[in-house]
């Protein structure tokens, strides 16, 4: 029998996931906003290093669940959309697709070279993780410019799924974790 939707543990996995790119996404962009001193003057020093801290962990909890989530991709295909889509349709969601697992797994590997080359802890909760580089101040803020700009790509996510207005919407059984919207 052909399944018509994805697993529990993909639904609940991707809507996990999603909170968490909103949550990184609304603290990077706390900090492009403000830089370092704003964020700390607005916010003050231990919720500003807290934010730095939980934006770390997120991202590497991203890139770990990122894995996660192709595995099971691999172990449980997606179901077929209904109605069928037109190869154009197969190719575009298919490209916006892969865009979007690069940057699942570049943002997060890109934030941690970047941190680790400005000299600056790689934190995951409490611990702090080895940097992968040495500090190398030109590549570190080279990275975080690539790494900022990265995370004011459009939503590349709602593209899949969601083509132009002349095409008719397109289900493929991610929904509501719990049951169809």
């Amino acid at each position: 029998m052909e399944r018509t939707r994805y697993t529990l543990a993909q639904r609940l996995l991707h809507w996990v996931m999603a909170l968490m790119v909103l949550a990184v996404l609304a603290i990077g962009l706390t900090f492009m906003a403000l830089d370092y001193r704003g964020t700390v003057e607005t916010f003050g020093k231990q919720a500003t290093d807290a934010l730095y801290k939980y934006h770390k962990t997120f991202g590497i909890l991203l890139l770990v669940l990122t894995i996660l989530r192709l595995a099971l991709r691999w172990r449980y295909p997606a179901p077929p959309y209904r109605p069928p889509l037109t190869g154009f349709e197969r190719l575009a969601a298919g490209g916006v697709h892969v865009l979007l697992y690069l940057v699942l797994i570049g943002m997060p590997i890109g934030g941690w070279i970047a941190t680790a080359a400005g000299g600056y802890p790689v934190q995951f909760f409490d611990l702090n993780l080895p940097g992968l580089i040495g500090k190398d101040k030109v590549l570190s803020e080279t990275l975080f410019g690539l790494h900022g700009a990265a995370g004011l790509l459009p939503d590349i996510r709602g593209l899949e799924g969601a083509p132009p207005a002349p095409f008719p919407p397109r289900r493929r059984g991610l929904g509501a974790p719990w049951g169809p919207l």
